[in-house]
């Protein structure tokens, strides 16, 4: 056993020294279909996309100084040559996004590593489709974590309410997203931090995920940072 942790420490050391290892854990009851889009001139990982039934969880090894971001797609009907489409978080491509974005509504966990330090955030600028919150490990508990945990579906506001083929409410768009006005997307004689302000709609989502950035002026301490460590991306 003592022969058994201390291999896996040092495989956790050498994994640390040369790439960071993104754990995305799925905490749904239903299967989900993660989007990885790298930023540009960025490796993609996974070919952009990967299959989390219920509780399972996979590793995805990205190189240092990687920046890019991951969302959950769900509702996905894919045939056995991974061609089909999402009823949320849909990149247009098949499973495998291969770069392409995912399309809001979306909750994002975005990266950039080793800038030197490590930044993390939470964005809900493109809207939620579910729960996800970031949890950095391997850090001795020094660096935060972002919980985004709460369904914001339940109590979307009508006007931004997208629902499914059940009548479900399956994600709820961002007032830019839905609006598309400069008041609500900073655009414009609004693209300023003194008259872009907190809306009833981003308030909404804050009051649930109050470390998410909700719109583009939204508190710049929501972005966290972290140095040599590994990150949990948790759904749901």
């Amino acid at each position: 056993m003592a022969f058994l942790h201390i291999a896996l420490v040092l495989l956790t050391t050498s994994i640390g020294v040369n790439a960071v290892l993104f754990t995305l854990e799925n905490r749904c009851d239903k299967t989900i279909w993660s989007g990885i889009q790298a930023s540009v001139g960025h490796p993609q990982l996974m070919e952009g996309g990967l299959e989390l039934k219920p509780q399972q969880s996979r590793n995805v090894t990205a190189p240092k100084g990687w920046s890019g971001r991951f969302w959950g797609r769900t509702g996905c009907k894919f045939n056995v040559y991974g061609e089909g489409t999402c009823t949320t978080g849909d990149c247009g491509i098949g499973l495998y996004c291969n770069g392409a974005s995912g399309e809001p509504p979306a909750s994002l966990a975005e990266f950039t590593l080793d800038s030197p330090l490590d930044f993390y955030d939470v964005s809900l600028l493109d809207g939620f489709n579910l729960p996800i919150s970031i949890f950095p490990y391997g850090d001795s508990g020094i660096c935060p974590s972002i919980r985004c945990d709460t369904n914001l579906n339940l109590y979307c506001p009508p006007n931004l309410q997208v629902r499914g083929d059940g009548g479900e409410v399956v994600a709820c768009k961002s007032a830019c997203t839905a609006f598309q006005t400069p008041e609500y997307c900073c655009t414009g004689s609004f693209q300023n931090p003194n008259r872009c302000k907190p809306t009833r709609y981003t308030q909404y989502f804050k009051r649930a995920c109050p470390t998410s950035y909700t719109y583009v002026y939204d508190d710049p301490e929501n972005t966290y940072t972290c140095r040599e460590t590994n990150y949990l991306v948790a759904f749901c």
